[in-house]
């Protein structure tokens, strides 16, 4: 008798992804400025941590906030038995003026219609069970986050077909590639129940033109089916063109009150806008209420604890405080961006052109031996056991181009880049050279292929859900 389920023994999780597997390997030997100098540097892991100092402040001078405390009276009592699942109106109410004021008051939202969930990936999940069935779709644009994989499709058996952008229009979704992504999910016999999009980009680091953002609803709106929008890297926009939310888009057609505004979906969080990734705070946006009703229902399988929502309610009430840090995360964002970018333009590598997020969208489909995904899973393992750094290449972001990685900036110190900069200096310049210890490195590479092709069936590290975004 099988004494497990199938969801338990079946390798349907995702993880079986070079996304994934450098994560593994950063974790055997990660660098350490002084225990472990010459350890692999983390430029996989999209985290914010360029502006804790702004929260830290804010937290020294609110101390009743952090302290769970009200008018200098304890609340702890209070706080250590709310158990709604439907979470506190104060930081709801917070939470939704926050994503007005990150879309520059534009738009507002009603916290009626708002579910906090544990994280974005718990809120996306949430919303594919209640839009749709196993064994039917929904439409991605790659290349897309690579946890996709898992969030979207293990527990809900819900299908992904990939929409394929090109590097010819910088990755823009058109719409014969929508058309073609629909045909082909007709093919498989796939009842497609919605597009999701990352506005900004996770992971090109662009925000969604609204040309883009006009011809998606034209699409949901022909096709009859859902659009969710994930925007958890709204407030990370550092540079032109400004981000457009989709519902902006919606309220100027005037789509009010109508089936299409009951079917475009905004998911939120905190992990990257406010760099809070532990605190697990995430929200689906809904303008139907059968939506919202049921994802509150399912929350209740992933709460935000009430001392969480407390202390960001109070922070995020303090217009002063969002005002500054808004602007200054930004700034932040801005410079460690630029620094990246013309670092690796100084060794003749060059990124998309980009404005939001916490990583860059780097080409390096001159340094391929081949125009293959042979070849740039090659390129791949030099870089993460020779160079020492782990990078995300664009394969297990389902990119149909090889030679495009993935590389992120604000998770680290000045100091780490600069390190990670002489790391990429040196191996291109050793690339370039004839004299680059070609039998070394074959013995090298031999002993990587022999290691890389247990990694499918050996997945053990361990699991960073919150942060691998």
């Amino acid at each position: 008798m099988k004494m497990l389920s199938r969801k338990a023994t079946f390798n349907s999780h995702g993880q079986d992804s070079e996304y994934f597997l450098g994560w593994e390997e950063y974790e055997k030997n990660s660098y350490h400025e002084v225990e472990n100098p010459n350890g692999i540097i983390q430029m996989g892991l999209a985290e914010n941590q360029l502006s804790f100092d702004v929260l830290e402040s804010w937290l020294k001078q609110n101390p009743d906030a952090a302290g769970f405390k009200r008018d200098g009276e304890s609340i702890f009592r209070e706080l250590a038995l709310f158990q709604d699942y439907h979470g506190l109106p104060a930081f709801k109410k917070a939470l939704v003026e926050f994503m007005s004021e990150i879309r520059g008051n534009k738009v507002s939202f009603d916290q009626n219609k708002l579910v906090l969930t544990a994280g974005a990936t718990s809120a996306n999940e949430t919303l594919i069970f209640c839009l749709a069935d196993p064994g039917e779709a929904f439409l991605l644009p790659t290349p897309y986050y690579p946890g996709f994989d898992r969030d979207l499709k293990w527990r809900t058996e819900v299908e992904i077909v990939p929409i394929h952008c090109s590097s010819s229009n910088g990755f823009q979704i058109t719409e014969s590639a929508l058309e073609e992504a629909y045909l082909q999910a007709q093919k498989r016999n796939l009842r497609v129940k919605g597009v999701l999009i990352t506005n900004p980009s996770n992971p090109l680091g662009t925000t969604t033109s609204r040309d883009e953002l006009n011809l998606l609803v034209d699409f949901i709106t022909a096709k009859g089916i859902h659009l969710i929008s994930d925007e958890i890297y709204s407030g990370t926009v550092f540079d032109t063109p400004g981000f457009v939310s989709i519902m902006e888009v919606l309220m100027d057609w005037n789509y009010m009150d109508t089936e299409v505004w009951k079917r475009v979906h905004i998911v939120y969080s905190l992990s990257k806008d406010l760099g809070l990734p532990g605190f697990r705070v995430g929200a689906i946006y809904s303008n139907d209420g059968a939506v919202v009703s049921a994802a509150t229902k399912m929350s209740s399988f992933g709460l935000v604890s009430s001392q969480t929502q407390y202390l960001l309610s109070a922070m995020l009430s303090d217009k002063k405080f969002t005002k500054k840090y808004i602007s200054e995360n930004q700034k932040r964002l801005n410079k460690r961006h630029q620094m990246l970018v013309s670092g690796l333009q100084n060794t003749g590598i060059d990124c998309l052109k980009s404005n939001a997020g916490l990583f860059c969208w780097v080409d390096m489909r001159h340094l391929l031996s081949s125009n293959t995904f042979e070849a740039e899973m090659e390129l791949w393992k030099k870089i993460l056991y020779d160079v020492r750094l782990n990078i995300s290449p664009g394969s297990s972001c389902h990119c149909t181009e090889p030679g495009w990685f993935r590389v992120c900036f604000a998770n680290m110190s000045e100091d780490t880049l600069n390190l990670a900069l002489e790391r990429i200096t040196a191996f291109v310049v050793s690339s370039s050279s004839p004299n680059n210890n070609h039998s070394r490195n074959q013995s090298n590479k031999n002993q990587r292929r022999k290691s890389f092709t247990k990694w499918v069936f050996r997945l053990s590290f361990r699991d960073r859900e919150g942060s691998e975004r």
